[in-house]
């Protein structure tokens, strides 16, 4: 069992932030950020979380059309806004990632597959992004996912003539503690859970 002081690290005392002190990520770090979340399973080990780490002006500024208002200022100030995708074609790597059953692939392939493939990809990859979040508070940063934007200008923006998809937006830096919101309430076990 992790000590108490990580588990605060990671959930009862981390926090999502609004706003970002002044302090730059760097590639180091983003790489740090990936390579640990990365570990995290997926199913058939299929990874389809892809992220584009939007850091420099003319990117951000390539971004802010397709954020809502309440947004824009998240994520111009973010040192690092990760627009988290998935890739629609993520079973090309099956092979690769998954060699002990290379006929896996096969699940996925072709058209008439794609509403499969679609909510395979998008429920993986989301399941990885919560691990991108965790290994970010992991290594000392703090994370801001939000929606509030609009995937198709995104993806026309980002990801046109390939098969990413956005699903949502993260902001990673060093939260300014004077933004964030109070606590708010979370259900608890008895309304939530069953054991059977």
């Amino acid at each position: 069992m992790i000590e108490d002081a990580a588990l605060e690290a990671l959930f009862t005392a981390a926090r999502s932030h609004n706003g970002w002190l002044d302090e730059p990520v760097t590639d180091d770090e983003l790489r740090r950020l990936y390579d640990l979340a990365r570990m995290g399973p997926t199913a058939f080990n299929s990874q389809p979380m892809r992220v584009v780490f939007v850091r420099s002006p003319e990117a951000k500024e390539r971004l802010k059309p397709a954020l809502m208002p309440s947004n824009i200022e998240k994520v111009m100030t973010a040192p690092a806004c990760a627009i988290i995708a998935y890739d629609q074609e993520f079973q090309r790597h099956l092979p690769r990632t998954f060699p002990h059953k290379p006929t896996v692939r096969e699940m996925f392939d072709g058209d008439a597959k794609q509403a499969l493939r679609q909510a395979f990809c998008m429920r993986n990859a989301t399941l990885q992004a919560g691990y991108l979040i965790l290994a970010a508070r992991a290594i000392g940063l703090d994370a801001g996912p939000m929606s509030g934007f609009d995937n198709a200008k995104v993806d026309a923006e980002f990801f046109a003539g390939t098969s990413w998809r956005s699903n949502f937006l993260c902001g990673f830096g060093h939260g300014d503690p004077a933004k964030v919101l109070e606590r708010l309430p979370r259900l608890p076990f008895e309304e939530t859970c069953r054991i059977l």
